[in-house]
């Protein structure tokens, strides 16, 4: 028995993202869950609009994504951005699970990486420019907290630009399961994972490429030849950015020893250690943040303009 095939029902594209899209312009989709659940008002809406015009600097068109009164929209305006920066952590974090009962509900809700995926590919878009993807929890072996997200990257085709996975994460069984779940792990010009606030780790990429016009190409062949799924394209922080090793682990390890005292969980244990490791860093981790997901944004849309170069000599 055959699938049906997926309706847009639900999906609202914006007139220019449809135009770009129609044209074979390069477009990046964005996360919003960054804006609502990321950082405080009004530095979350501020950077998301500034993200959007660095994407439009180098020649792309950005589509944040994001759940707006039960409607999968591609493209915000600036009062949606602002709505969902004001509105903070009373919208919706929205993951796969999540996202019917919002459109149902007809809510407002914030995409992580795994339901921004989704909308990207449910709207054509085939590049995504992020923080940091989620990954396996330390601790996992206990509790079995893995993100939506690294499923989500088994199969769906888009290719997710990111700083590697957040650092308050188990980094190597994230490596592990992305192997395990036949997900190319790019190291952007590096052979070790960038620990998103570090530029490296302790733990390898599948395979380093070093221009925007390999990954492409690699993206447009996997799928080509029938590979399903997504592609992790780990973007090291710049090092004017990047913080000591010592000083940010020290921060995670109380963070998260705070997170179990309070018994944090589940979806809501990433915003809290975000947001505890950026007070116990005065800050400086906030900073960071910012200047990876702008560091993101620009590889992302050279790698989308390398992309579509690459689709109309298809076949």
């Amino acid at each position: 028995m055959s699938e049906a095939p997926i309706s847009r029902e639900f999906l609202d594209i914006s007139p220019e993202i449809s135009r770009a899209l129609a044209h074979g312009d390069p477009v990046v989709a964005l996360e919003s869950t960054i804006i609502s659940h990321g950082m405080p008002f009004p530095q979350n809406a501020r950077t998301a609009i500034d993200v959007e015009e660095t994407i439009r600097s180098q020649r792309a068109i950005p589509a944040t994504i994001a759940v707006i009164h039960g409607r999968m929209k591609v493209g915000l305006s600036r009062e949606e951005i602002e709505l969902l920066g004001r509105e903070g952590h009373n919208v919706t974090k929205v993951s796969r699970r999540d996202l019917p009962f919002v459109i149902a509900a007809g809510k407002h809700g914030a995409t992580t990486v795994a339901s921004t995926m989704i909308i990207a590919a449910l709207a054509g878009i085939k590049v995504f420019a992020t923080g940091g993807i989620g990954g396996v929890h330390r601790g996992a072996e206990k509790t079995f907290d893995i993100s939506a997200d690294l499923q989500e990257l088994a199969h769906t085709n888009v290719a997710v630009v990111c700083a590697g996975a957040k650092s308050i994460l188990d980094l190597g069984l994230t490596t592990e399961y992305l192997e395990t779940q036949g997900v190319p792990l790019i190291g952007y010009q590096t052979r070790t994972l960038p620990a998103f606030f570090c530029r490296t780790s302790p733990f390898g990429v599948s395979i380093q490429l070093d221009s925007p016009q390999e990954i492409a190409k690699a993206m447009w062949v996997k799928w080509q030849i029938g590979l399903n799924g997504g592609l992790v394209v780990a973007n090291p922080i710049p090092s004017s950015s990047a913080m000591p090793e010592d000083a940010i682990n020290a921060a995670i390890d109380q963070a998260i020893a705070e997170a179990d005292r309070q018994g944090i969980v589940g979806k809501e244990s990433t915003p809290f250690l975000l947001a505890r490791v950026a007070e116990l860093t005065g800050g400086d981790s906030l900073k960071s943040n910012i200047e990876l997901v702008f560091n993101n944004a620009i590889l992302a849309a050279g790698i989308a303009r390398e992309y579509q170069a690459l689709v109309p000599h298809a076949g």
